[in-house]
């Protein structure tokens, strides 16, 4: 599974919980929107990640 940008700006859109996650790793570690989504992929989403079933839906 490969990361897409535009596919991880509509699961986070459309998930309150990683909206909010979002915006902790931008705060916590001072990154700008595109690296932090990076970020939140890799964390919350690749290999077997919580969100893993809805990012390959979309």
């Amino acid at each position: 599974m490969q990361y897409s940008k535009p596919k991880m700006e509509m699961l986070v859109k459309n998930t309150p919980e990683l909206t909010q996650r979002l915006k902790q790793i931008m705060k916590e570690h001072d990154l700008e929107k595109s690296f932090a989504l990076k970020a939140l992929y890799h964390a919350e989403v690749k290999e077997s990640g919580r969100f893993m079933k809805d990012y390959q839906q979309l």
